[in-house]
Order: structure tokens, then C-alpha cells, then sequence
């Protein structure tokens, strides 16, 4: 009689090393637009992306086919590692455009909203994801963020011309939402079940190519060789897309996802920091506002359940 599978071990409640790690994470999440916006001039945002997505694509498929081989894809992920890849492509196509018209600031705010477009496609593919009415007041909080960020008539003196901005925050509104169709489709298709080395293999090999192609038939693909420029190209390369990912994926594999989500959106916080502290950008009252209100809505979609088992204890 064969000896039944160990069962899976539960996810743990946050601790002081989940927590420290998160801090790390969402500091290195935050300055990463600061780092593609330092150098622009010398390296264009899509180059930039493109170059650390080939990176890491180059160690992650050392990895895979050190622990599979050639049966990595022929385990039914290819075709849903494809679309991934693409939705992933798209998203960081739209971040890379976006920070040409608007500030990083701007850009760690809008690119954050990802969790409310996946929190409205789990909801209608996937009955246990179905969302709870304080969920749903989130939701309705995030878009009226959204609506004041967008349509506030103040503009900070000094900066792009408001249709450009405009431009460009909404660029970075449709990258969050690939952002969160990227999750929906991980969960929806055999990469659910995948390692997550071949999960993110799949989003930056596909990246990589569509970046780079896209950057070479853009003439964006020069690349002045600085030493902030190959520094900053080092830090995302190593830090930001191989290493920072990774280490998310690992700590989604030993604490409870929704913990680790709710300290996630600190990420925005930092970037809007980086971006007034670093790159000088002024902030304006509508946008602030909008912020906050995205932000708040983020937390109360992704932290419902932690929030109603706090008040449960409270009770």
C-alpha cells in the first residue's frame, strides 16, 4: 500500500521575518521607477525593461531546465505561459510609455491599482473568490480615487502639460489592469499549480522578447553607457525582476497571502516618497486626494477578511 502525500503545510501568519522581508520588498518596488526615470535620458524606460526582463529570463531558464529539463513545457503550461507572458508584456509596455508623459509618482499610485481589476475578475470566474459587501465598498472607494486623481484641474507648475500627464497616468491605469488580468489568468489555468521560477520564466522570457522588439523598432533601444545608467540597469536586473520576485513567490508559498498583500501597498507610499524626495516632483491637492482613496480601497479589497476577523475579536 503506497503511503498517502503529505499534506500541503499551512500558510503562516505574518512574523518578524515576513514582515522585514515585505519592508524590503515594497522599499525596492517603489524605487524601481525612480531608477528607470534617473536614466531615461541615457537608456529609454522600455530599453530598460526589456534588458532586465532578458536578465532574468536568462537565470530563471538555467533553473528550469536544470530541475525539469525538456519536460518544463510539456506539462500543459506553454500555451498559458504565453499569454501570461503577453499580458505581462503589455503591462510593462504601458509602464515603460506612461513615465515618458508622467511622473513616477503618479505611476506607483496607478500601476498599484492591479489588485481591485483582480479582485473583480476572480469574483466573477472563481466562486471562492466571490467579494464580500465591505470588499465591494472598497472597490466603489478606489474608483472615486481614481476619478478625483484623474480629473482634479490642478496640475503642478513645472511639470508636463496636463493631456500629456493625463496620457500617461493612464497608461499606467491600464497597466494595472494587465497587472491584475495577469493574476486572474495565473489562478484560472495550469500555472496555478506551477513552480513559481516557471510561472515568472513565462512572463519575463515573452516580455523580453516583445520589449526589446519593440524597443528596437521604436529607435528606443540605444544605450548610453554611464555609470548611473549601468548602475540603475543593474539594480532592476538583479534586484527588481530576478531576485525581489522571487522572493515574493517565497513568501506566498510560507504566509498567508492576504497579510502579505495588505503590506504590499506600502509600495505606493515609498514611490510617491522616492519621487518627491529623489526626482524633486510636486504633488498636486487632487491627486493626493485620489491617492489616498485608492489606496484606502485597495486595503479595504485585499484586508477585508483580516478586518472582519479583527472586529470578530474585538466583539
Amino acid at each position: 500500500m503506497s503511503a498517502l502525500p503529505a499534506p500541503r503545510p499551512l500558510r503562516q501568519p505574518l512574523d518578524a521575518l515576513a514582515t522585514g522581508a515585505m519592508l524590503l520588498l515594497c522599499v525596492c518596488w517603489g524605487f524601481q521607477q525612480i531608477a528607470i526615470k534617473l536614466v531615461a535620458d541615457d537608456v529609454a524606460p522600455i530599453m530598460q525593461i526589456g534588458l532586465r526582463s532578458a536578465f532574468a529570463a536568462l537565470v530563471l531558464a538555467a533553473v528550469v531546465w536544470r530541475r525539469e529539463g525538456a519536460q518544463a513545457v510539456r506539462d500543459g503550461t506553454a500555451l498559458p505561459g504565453l499569454v501570461v507572458g503577453l499580458l505581462f508584456a503589455g503591462e510593462f509596455l504601458f509602464v515603460a510609455q506612461g513615465l515618458v508623459y508622467t511622473t513616477a509618482s503618479h505611476m506607483s499610485v496607478f500601476l498599484y491599482t492591479a489588485p481591485i481589476f483582480a479582485a473583480l475578475g476572480l469574483h466573477w470566474l472563481l466562486p471562492e473568490e466571490r467579494m464580500k459587501p465591505l470588499q465591494w465598498l472598497g472597490v466603489a472607494i478606489a474608483f472615486c480615487g481614481i476619478a478625483i486623481a484623474f480629473l482634479g484641474k490642478g496640475r503642478p507648475e513645472g511639470q508636463a502639460g496636463a493631456p500629456d500627464m493625463l496620457l500617461g497616468d493612464a497608461m499606467g491605469l491600464l497597466a494595472g489592469l494587465l497587472w491584475g488580468a495577469t493574476t486572474v489568468a495565473i489562478r484560472k489555468t495550469s500555472l496555478s499549480e506551477a513552480a513559481p521560477a516557471k510561472t515568472l520564466l513565462y512572463q519575463m522570457a515573452v516580455a523580453a522578447v516583445a520589449l526589446l522588439a519593440y524597443a528596437a523598432a521604436t529607435g528606443s533601444d540605444g544605450f548610453r553607457y554611464t555609470p548611473q545608467a549601468l548602475a540603475s540597469v543593474a539594480f532592476q536586473c538583479v534586484v527588481v525582476a530576478l531576485s525581489s520576485y522571487l522572493a515574493w513567490f517565497w513568501l506566498l508559498r510560507r504566509y498567508l497571502a492576504s497579510r502579505l498583500s495588505v503590506l504590499s501597498f506600502m509600495t505606493p507610499l515609498f514611490g510617491v516618497s522616492f519621487g518627491v524626495l529623489i526626482l524633486d516632483e510636486p504633488l498636486d491637492a487632487a491627486f493626493v486626494l485620489g491617492a489616498a482613496l485608492v489606496l484606502s480601497g485597495i486595503t479595504l479589497v485585499s484586508g477585508a477578511e483580516l478586518l472582519r476577523e479583527k472586529l470578530r475579536r474585538v466583539r
